[in-house]
């Protein structure tokens, strides 16, 4: 029990050492992961779709 009451402690200093960004940051940086999310999201179904077509021309 003693080493998990411990483990907390240590937990909460560690947490309060942390430089938490600001709202602004927060948003700018879930833009940023969205629109990669998006654009990397259409270049693999771009080569998925290529590759399927590929295969497919060659399975016929």
């Amino acid at each position: 029990m003693q080493s998990f009451q411990r483990y907390i402690r240590d937990v909460i200093s560690e947490l309060r050492k942390v430089t938490w960004p600001t709202w602004e940051e927060l948003k700018g940086s879930t833009v940023v992961v969205i629109f990669f999310s998006i654009v990397m999201g259409f270049y693999i179904a771009t080569i998925d779709f290529g590759l399927s077509k590929l295969v497919g021309t060659f399975l016929k």
